[in-house]
């Protein structure tokens, strides 16, 4: 072994075994003439400063944290993006990209130190055995829920399929509280909501981009087909306030609207590590109209989907300007250590577009009409995006100076939970419909010849995922 080898064997010996108890100095190992001798000269440093700060600091420190803590502090120094996650956090990812996990089946939050159910999810255990949105739960197998934050009470009531559990439960109406006992089954998260608007408008609602995404949106459009017949019009996408999720699921729901041409492009630090995401022919939609919905909190994976069609014309983008997150991060497993969540690459819409710290622009601004009591709130507050991260990756730019564009910070995200109310979604309705008021004449987007494409390579083995 070579001495810088050996050298960058012991700095990741400390870092990655917590039963470490000795940190070996490693300021005599690296050669002078070596070209990374600066960077084992780094090494020594921080095996000084873990070094201090075991034998000095005022109470004994956890070994594990304070590794797992410069690990961290070493990713989120690069980007807001990339980050550290402990075996645990990792486990948490993996549900929620999964899109099941065993659990009872409800729509929870905190209140008063309680837990208030939000909803029963239809068809799962909690609905089955009772639970009702409202509920004030107080107990979990009689032991007191004070005291615990909603993610550890998240944590009790998931586990094993088939288990019981005993929820004690304060309901208005009910003088005394009662116990409700669930058996645990494998609860799957739908990220695809759909719904008739009328006679003739498929709405469909996609609030995250899971495993479970595309299969979902089949069959939601299947339904919706079906249900309205020779009425249907078209269809609204909602993408608004999607924060993103699997980038293979985004592809796909893309790929479900378009014909032919490029989805994405994902371009990281080398050019063979370019890939290019292309659609297949047979669209679901059946060259109906499509109109999509983006606001200030639709990011990442919707962004992509969202500039994919309106890049190819075949959808009309509503709404107001997205968040701007054109970044894609890998989760690179570390053992039973956890992972690491890493930005790989930079991905461009079909026209080769960056919307890194930008976002997408609706091809119609339809503001959301705001309540009173968020009016003073909004007027004071400048709508968080990409760009008002701190440390957030530039926009790497066309070439083209008369094309450059200051970046934006990302618009407002609040959605009325009444559609009578929801201005955006009857701008869509009336647009699919005709009946714009003073018959404006916009048009709506068809199936259209797709976009230019820059050049790009494939490699299917490499599946980044962005958040």
């Amino acid at each position: 072994m070579r001495k810088t080898d050996y050298a960058f064997w012991t700095f990741m010996t400390m870092a990655g075994l917590a039963g470490v108890t000795t940190v070996l100095n490693v300021s005599s190992t690296y050669s002078a003439t070596s070209p990374n001798s600066e960077l084992y000269r780094q090494l020594d440093l921080f095996g000084d400063v873990f070094e201090r700060v075991r034998s000095d600091y005022v109470e004994k420190p956890d070994d594990t944290m304070l590794v797992e803590s410069a690990i961290n502090g070493m990713l989120t120094a690069l980007d807001p993006h990339s980050s550290y996650m402990s075996a645990k956090n990792y486990r948490d990812m993996q549900v929620q990209t999964r899109g099941e996990f065993g659990g009872l089946g409800i729509e929870v939050t905190m209140e008063n130190g309680v837990i208030k159910v939000v909803s029963p999810i239809d068809e799962t255990p909690a609905a089955k055995a009772g639970v009702q949105a409202n509920d004030l739960i107080t107990h979990l197998d009689n032991d007191m829920i004070s005291g615990l934050t909603l993610e550890q009470a998240v944590e009790k009531m998931r586990g094993p399929v088939n288990t019981p559990i005993t929820l004690t439960v304060i309901r208005k109406g009910k003088e005394e509280p009662f116990d409700i006992k669930i058996v645990r089954d494998v609860i799957r998260i739908n990220a695809v909501k759909s719904r008739q608007e009328g006679p003739d408008v498929a709405y469909i609602k996609i609030s995250t981009f899971n495993e479970q995404t595309h299969a979902n949106l089949v069959k939601s459009m299947d339904q919706l087909k079906k249900d309205l017949g020779s009425n249907l019009k078209g269809y609204i996408i909602d993408l608004r306030n999607n924060p993103g999720g699997l980038l293979d699921q985004a592809i796909s729901v893309s790929d479900d609207f378009l014909e032919r041409g490029a989805i994405v492009l994902t371009k990281g630090r080398n050019n063979e590590e370019t890939q290019r995401a292309q659609a297949r022919a047979g669209e679901s939609a059946e060259g109906k109209p499509v109109l999509v919905l983006i606001n200030g909190g639709s990011a990442s994976a919707s962004e992509i989907v969202a500039g994919a069609l309106q890049d190819h014309k075949r959808a009309t983008v509503i709404g107001t300007r997205s968040f701007g997150k054109g970044s894609v991060q890998t989760i690179i497993p570390l053992g039973g250590n956890g992972a690491i969540r890493l930005t790989t690459a930079r991905y461009y819409t079909p026209s080769n577009r960056s919307i890194q710290a930008k976002g997408i622009d609706p091809d119609i601004v339809v503001e959301q009409e705001l309540p009173e009591e968020l009016k003073a709130k909004a007027a004071a507050e400048k709508p968080r995006g990409e760009a008002s991260l701190r440390g957030h990756l530039k926009n790497p730019g066309d070439g083209k100076e008369d094309e450059k564009k200051e970046e934006e910070s990302g618009s407002s995200a609040y959605v009325p939970k009444e559609p009578e109310k929801d201005t955006q979604l009857q701008y869509a309705l009336n647009m699919l419909r005709g009946t714009l008021p003073g018959n404006t004449g916009a048009e709506v987007a068809k199936p259209a010849e797709p976009a230019a494409s820059a050049p790009a390579t494939t490699n299917e083995d490499k599946k980044p995922v962005p958040n």
